[in-house]
């Protein structure tokens, strides 16, 4: 891209401009994504014009480059990580949300807010840093209110940083994301029978006892994930239907006395009593949304949406190729060479498991990964010593 002929100019403001040209590219890329991940029309509306105000601030970056003199580089070398690209395509897309709202934040406060020392790059980016705050807040509004929820119902900042909560949890409930169920089946099965493996190989110096223990663990894990998976996904949905239903009664049975426990809960989270009555009694009027609003106040936000197949499919599976991961080795030799072998593949898998746990928890890979070989040489470590202490002898 063509530059005009340089002015005076510090290496501090050319290299802020470049870096801010760049996060704006790769901030778009991320909406971007997120559209095409967001189901409801109104949200994916909101994403789809947070990425078309992040290009406007982009080529406003180009322009006062140019001006300096400083070389534009060629927007299509700015691409996003392999990681960041694969996190946008399946983590959880509120835990992105949160995510980008907190890269907002952080722009704000590191890339906008202090001065360069040239009096219009200050004021480019002070505009542009005004508009980040407002895209900060419009992500905390998308995360504050459920995609289902009906625009015109109002929305408690109490009941909001309530739903952020909820949400922020629910990922791990089972059967919500079958991409984290079969992540965390994973580990659990990797973890089980690495153990169930360390153990048997000390007790018996690694005989043929450790395949047959193993494999026994692996499918007991499998089998044992995915019909606890199945059975808590749909007894939770029943429990849920039933809440619900129990609720609805209660509100056409005794609405007076729903609609003051309604403004007892406003009250509670520091409401007047005068404006948690008018609230409640706007709610009133229409017995669905104060159905949603005191089952996310009584229930926790919960909803009777379940899907057991999924969950236990996902994590039987998972579970069962964690597991046997462990007991390779052992197919193809026994003895010592086969408990190092095992406890490597185990530790690298471990490691692998960490990793991929960072799709759904945004932590940074590496640590997540290290962490979870951690976990891997402290169960490792403390079977092998309890097989110690139960030693087969006379095989």
């Amino acid at each position: 891209m063509k530059t005009q002929p340089r002015d005076h100019v510090t290496d501090d403001v050319a290299a802020r401009l470049t870096e801010a040209w760049k996060a704006e590219i790769e901030a778009r890329s991320v909406y971007e994504l997120l559209v095409q991940r967001e189901k409801d029309p109104r949200r994916a509306d909101i994403l789809r014009r947070m990425a078309q105000a992040e290009e406007g601030h982009r080529r406003r970056l180009e322009a006062r480059m140019i001006e300096l003199g400083i070389t534009v580089p060629d927007p299509a070398s700015v691409r996003l990580s392999p990681w960041l690209r694969l996190q946008a395509r399946v983590a959880p897309v509120d835990r992105l949300l949160a995510a980008r709202e907190a890269a907002e934040v952080s722009d704000i406060e590191e890339r906008y807010a202090t001065p360069t020392g040239d009096e219009r790059t200050d004021e480019l980016l002070a505009s542009i840093r005004s508009e980040e705050e407002t895209h900060s807040r419009e992500l905390a509004g998308l995360r504050a209110q459920p995609a289902s929820a009906s625009p015109s119902l109002p929305m408690v900042p109490a009941q909001a940083r309530l739903d952020r909560i909820l949400r922020r949890e629910k990922w791990h409930r089972g059967g919500s994301n079958w991409v984290a169920g079969a992540i965390y089946g994973a580990n659990d099965g990797l973890a089980a029978v690495f153990g169930i493996i360390a153990g048997v190989s000390a007790a018996t110096g690694g005989s043929s006892f450790v395949l047959t223990a193993g494999l026994s663990g692996a499918i007991a894990s499998a089998v044992s994930m995915a019909t606890g998976a199945f059975l808590a996904d749909r007894s939770q949905a029943e429990v849920v239907a039933a809440n619900l239903e129990r609720e609805r009664e209660e509100i056409a049975e005794h609405p007076e006395e729903e609609r003051e426990e309604l403004s007892l809960f406003y009250q509670l989270k520091g409401m007047s009593k005068e404006d948690a009555d008018d609230l409640a009694a706007k709610l009133a009027r229409n017995p669905d949304a104060m159905l949603n609003v005191l089952a996310a106040e009584e229930l926790g936000g919960a909803k009777a949406e379940s899907h057991p197949f999924q969950a236990a499919l996902a994590a039987g599976i998972s579970t069962g190729v964690g597991a046997v991961i462990p007991v390779l080795p052992f197919f193809f030799m026994h003895g010592l060479p086969a408990m190092i072998a095992a406890a490597v593949v185990s530790l690298i898998a471990h490691f692998l498991v960490g990793a991929a746990k960072s799709l759904v928890t945004l932590r940074s890979w590496w640590s997540s990964g290290l962490e979870m070989t951690a976990a891997g040489v402290i169960v490792g470590g403390v079977l092998y010593a309890v097989g110690l202490l139960f030693k087969v002898t006379g095989q």
